[in-house]
């Protein structure tokens, strides 16, 4: 299958980034908060099937020597056809020899164990809505 891969943010549907998003089952915010979060981004990944958004990707980087990856989403009917694998590969074309981290949705972790992620031994977080992470599963 060929997708199209759009590495801008411009002419993007923010509408159908938060539906997709929501449909993958990642976390959702308002338009205005997620265009923001793409457009503020190091790297952006926006993947079509003809004209219809079926993946998205983005990172956050200091453009040196650390990055982190984020909301990877891949609606449901698309997920096990190598299209996140398609983002990842892409943001990584971006951020050669620098250190990623991300954090997975709870589930997830084979998916980027399989692409050469491993856990982390020493990873710590602070989030603004701790009790939500903790129920959710990204923290103990």
């Amino acid at each position: 299958m060929q997708y199209q891969i759009q590495k801008s943010c411009e002419n993007i549907d923010w509408q159908a980034v938060c539906r997709l998003l929501q449909e993958a089952g990642l976390a959702t915010y308002p338009i205005d908060l997620t265009r923001k979060a793409f457009d503020n981004s190091y790297c952006v990944v926006f993947v079509f099937d003809n004209n219809l958004l079926i993946g998205v990707g983005r990172a956050i980087s200091d453009g040196a020597y650390q990055a982190a990856i984020y909301d990877i989403a891949v609606l449901p009917t698309y997920q096990g056809k190598k299209v996140g694998r398609l983002i990842v590969d892409e943001i990584h074309k971006a951020l050669q020899k620098i250190n990623i981290i991300l954090y997975a949705s709870p589930g997830k972790e084979p998916f980027y164990s399989k692409i050469g992620y491993c856990k982390m031994l020493t990873g710590m977080a602070r989030f603004s809505n701790e009790s939500a992470m903790r129920e959710k599963g990204f923290i103990d």
